[in-house]
């Protein structure tokens, strides 16, 4: 795949964790901020990375990937204590896809994130105009590190008026309540699947905290719309897995394909879809494409990437059809 070109300084900042997943027969690369990162560039925006390797093989092969998809390496630390992030996957006895375990390591290098150095490519890349956007997550946020880190951006002059994007992401004892509840209160939009949605309302939102949440769209907005009240945020995405999404924004703009048919794909494997789906809702974002086009086109890709291996597609016309068919 030809590498994209990029001749004008990044608009996006994408701040997270970039990692390897260790299957026993092979390493994929991914991390859903950097999956996110990657998606975006591949379709033509300027997002910057902001993460922390260590110094090893591992981190090799994300640097590479990383110029390969078109993104900046300025915003990717080297870490001399600390590796480079791995999450190591158990399989069944038997190897099967569908019951296999992930295991997070700790102490890795992106929950080191230094504040100082991130300060530092900020004012280098942002000096004269902001970030339209900050994308963020839940796992990052697991040491104090890395979350002071990313509440030094949020709260930077260099990033005033960005929009901020929190993609909840949930991990087995990976984020407290009190980190959850803190990343709400910052983000203008999230985007969360239905298991996280109850989880928050359940711990996040006192006042509905029984709610019982239907997968059907009354019961749905009821959830988005208490917390909305609780937070004070823009918009709420709910992934829905084959069913599509469900939207709901400050506007009272309520948007859903609970009654639409599901595409027909053939589905190789489900790896980066709801990734997938986050950059392209990001991409129509900052495109100003009326919202109605933007979930269509986030579900569209979020689809599509099924019918690949893995969270990024090898090849450059695939994202070349997508944005064909985003334009027909």
């Amino acid at each position: 795949m030809n590498q994209p070109v990029k001749d004008k300084k990044p608009n996006l900042l994408i701040y997270g964790e970039a990692l390897i997943d260790e299957f026993p027969q092979k390493k994929v690369i991914g991390g859903a901020p950097f999956n996110v990162a990657r998606s975006l560039s591949l379709l033509g925006a300027r997002p910057l990375m902001l993460s922390r390797l260590g110094q090893d093989a591992n981190a090799d092969l994300i640097r590479a990937e990383a110029a390969r998809t078109g993104l900046l390496l300025d915003g990717l630390q080297l870490d001399e204590e600390h590796p480079t992030g791995r999450v190591v996957v158990h399989m069944d006895e038997q190897g099967n896809n569908s019951s296999h375990r992930f295991e997070i390591l700790p102490d890795q290098a992106y929950d080191y994130i230094d504040a100082s150095l991130v300060e530092d490519v900020l004012r280098k890349v942002f000096n004269e105009t902001p970030p339209d956007l900050i994308y963020y997550g839940s796992l990052i946020q697991r040491t104090a590190v890395s979350q002071q880190t990313l509440i030094t951006i949020l709260e930077s002059d260099l990033t005033e008026g960005a929009s901020k994007f929190l993609d909840l992401n949930l991990r087995d004892e990976q984020a407290t309540v009190e980190t959850i509840s803190s990343s709400l209160n910052y983000c203008d939009m999230v985007k969360l699947n239905e298991d996280e949605l109850q989880f928050v309302i359940q711990h996040c939102c006192p006042a509905v905290s029984d709610m019982k949440i239907e997968h059907e769209p009354v019961s749905l907005r009821q959830a988005c719309e208490a917390l909305m009240a609780e937070f004070y945020m823009q918009a709420v995405i709910v992934t829905l897995g084959e069913k599509g999404y469900f939207y709901l924004d400050a506007n009272d703009e309520c948007l859903h394909s609970l009654e639409q048919t599901p595409a027909v794909v053939s589905v190789v494997d489900t790896v980066g879809a709801g990734d997938a789906f986050t950059a392209m809702f990001i991409y129509g974002w900052q495109s100003n494409w009326p919202i109605e086009k933007t979930l269509a086109m986030a579900n569209h890709f979020a689809a599509a990437i099924c019918t690949v291996r893995g969270a990024v597609a090898e090849h450059l016309d695939f994202y070349k059809d997508i944005l064909a068919h985003s334009a027909s």
